[in-house]
């Protein structure tokens, strides 16, 4: 058994500390949110809420009420599973193309992709890019723009790279063409990058409504939640903006409101995250140890 010096404990205890302050930074704010979003609003006196005053639900039952917000919950899971699929399909080739040395012109082409990692032609360009496209206004805009992702394209480049190159030969020998390398060896072998960028995807769509301020904010009908939740915390002062039934109205406030609906834009994350977590830090650690 190794005996702790004195110095081992100091940095023990200390990053103890460090992790209890980070954990009471991040964690009890949000449990807050919770509380408070199934608290009775009578009864919350404003202060910190460490658990539930008068628990009740009425603020998650008046929220589903809302046709806005279920439609918004479709938008959102709809942009999530399509963006990451054609994300996924899309990068996972680029990424396999960019691993093959033999492939004329190879180094060149792998410098395009790692210089627009680093600069971009700016919002305007973008946007007129966008408009020209005829992607303005439609669901796709959502979709395409983000179908190929350069950091993700590296991580399969990185992971395939790292496989046997015997799998290559033999599979060449037996007749096989680039098309079926691929899709029968290479990507189910790259479960887990898969995975990681996968998971990249999903909370990057989840969580996006820049691009619905900057291309379908005239669209209600295409609001993700996220948006959804960004124009309810900006601007919503009263709970006749909810369009919820006169019961509602008189168990909610505004308040209440805003905090129930935080939670269902989080949640879903929250549930997902800890089942696809070892994928996440695998994902963040290909290339990083050689072996």
């Amino acid at each position: 058994m190794h005996k702790l010096s004195f110095g081992d404990r100091v940095f023990d205890f200390v990053n103890a500390l460090i992790m209890i302050v980070l954990f009471v930074v991040m964690v009890f704010p949000f449990l807050h949110i919770i509380n408070y979003s199934i608290s009775d609003f009578t009864k919350v006196s404003g202060h910190f809420l460490l658990y539930p005053r008068g628990a009740t639900l009425e603020s998650y039952r008046a929220m589903f009420q809302n046709p806005n917000l279920l439609h918004s919950i479709f938008i959102s899971v709809a942009r999530t599973v399509v963006g990451t699929s054609i994300m996924v399909f899309f990068t996972s080739m680029a990424g396999y193309v960019v691993s093959r040395d033999d492939m004329l012109g190879i180094k060149y082409i792998r410098k395009f992709f790692v210089f627009t990692m680093y600069f971009s032609v700016g919002l305007i360009p973008m946007y007129l890019l966008i408009q020209k496209l005829g992607l303005t206004g439609t669901f796709w805009v959502y979709v395409i723009p983000g179908a190929v992702g350069v950091f993700n394209m590296i991580l399969i480049k990185t992971y395939v790279e790292s496989l046997p190159k015997e799998l290559e030969d033999a599979a060449f020998i037996d007749g096989a063409s680039d098309l079926y390398l691929f899709f029968r060896i290479i990507f189910p072998l790259s479960a887990p990058v898969v995975a990681a960028i996968s998971l990249f995807s999903a909370i990057g769509q989840w969580n996006s409504f820049v691009d619905t301020q900057f291309y379908n904010a005239m669209n209600p009908e295409l609001f993700p939640l996220s948006y959804v939740l960004y124009i309810a915390l900006q601007s919503i002062t009263s709970i006749e903006q909810f369009q919820l039934d006169q019961e509602a109205m008189r168990a909610v406030t505004p308040e209440t409101l805003k905090m129930a609906m935080t939670v269902i834009t989080v949640l879903p994350i929250m549930i997902v995250y800890p089942f696809l977590q070892k994928h996440f830090m695998k994902g963040m650690l290909i290339g990083s140890i050689k072996g």
